[in-house]
Parts: C-alpha cells; sequence; structure tokens
C-alpha cells in the first residue's frame, strides 16, 4: 500500500469538548441552545491548534461568560454521525458552581436561551438519547474518580 493509500484510511474525526458543572445539590448544569430542540452542555468543536482541554475552557467562556477551572477528563466518546462522520468527544469535570458562581454566568444571547440545574434521573428526558447516556456515565465517573471510555455514548462490549 502506498503512503497516499494508507493516508486516505486514516480516520480525520472531528473533535469536540465540553463540561460538566454542578450546583451545590450535586445537580448537573445543561444550557438550552436556541438552535437545537434539546438540552445540550456547555461546549463545542475543538479548534484547529487547540488541545480539547483548550476547546472546553474557550467554549465555557464565550458560552457561559465565565472562567472557573476546568478539572480532569471524565469521558472520552468516540461518536460517529451519519451527516458529519468520525467524532471524539471529550467531557470535563467542570466542579461545582457557586450561587455566586451562577450570578455571573452571561449567556452567550445569539446562541443560548437559558441553563438550569438538573437531577441526573431528570438528564434522559431533557436531550437525545446518546448526549444522556454520556452525562450519566461522566457522572458515574466524576463520582467514582475514573475516566471512562465510551463508544455512542455506552460502554463498548468486550469480547
Amino acid at each position: 500500500m502506498s503512503e497516499n493509500e494508507h493516508e486516505a484510511k486514516m480516520a480525520r474525526p472531528r473533535m469536540a469538548a465540553g463540561a460538566l458543572f454542578f450546583d451545590e445539590a450535586d445537580r448537573v448544569l445543561l444550557v438550552e441552545p436556541s438552535y437545537k430542540d434539546y438540552r445540550d452542555i456547555p461546549g463545542g468543536y475543538v479548534e484547529e491548534g487547540e488541545s480539547p482541554r483548550q476547546a472546553c475552557v474557550r467554549e465555557v467562556q464565550e458560552e457561559l461568560g465565565i472562567a472557573p477551572h476546568i478539572g480532569r477528563l471524565l469521558v472520552v466518546d468516540w461518536a460517529p454521525h451519519p451527516g458529519e462522520g468520525d467524532k471524539v468527544l471529550y467531557l470535563f469535570d467542570g466542579g461545582r458552581l457557586s450561587a455566586d458562581d451562577c450570578r455571573q454566568i452571561a449567556l452567550q444571547a445569539d446562541e443560548l436561551r437559558g441553563y438550569d440545574f438538573h437531577n441526573a434521573d431528570q438528564v434522559a428526558d431533557l436531550t437525545i438519547p446518546r448526549l444522556a447516556r454520556r452525562i450519566v456515565a461522566a457522572i458515574q465517573a466524576r463520582a467514582a474518580d475514573q475516566t471512562i471510555y465510551l463508544e455512542h455514548g455506552g460502554l463498548p462490549a468486550m469480547g
């Protein structure tokens, strides 16, 4: 196989990164995008030359107007999309936001209508199934002090 043929077979996934934030009651923050009919997490696509963590920090600042410490990686999810191709999604621990932190949130008006905190058992009713699985897995990873690898938002079959 020539080098060009080999290179043509290499995956070129889109990458995105986001953060999970929690309130004092350990509920997770979900945003309400104006361009989607479901809730999402703060985050977005990684730009050229940017690490997933840097993208997460930038997206949180752009979308929420705050710059809290972004902690450790909770989940990596291989999540190809029929219309967009291969995707690798990173979800980081944004930690706990105090009431004062929340008062400082200034939503990116052209993208977000609102935000709220939700219990983990409410997530499946508020967002798409694959994202709901990813969020719940990240909540579990945070509680267990682990990092979890997912495929399509779920644990891959091992065998």
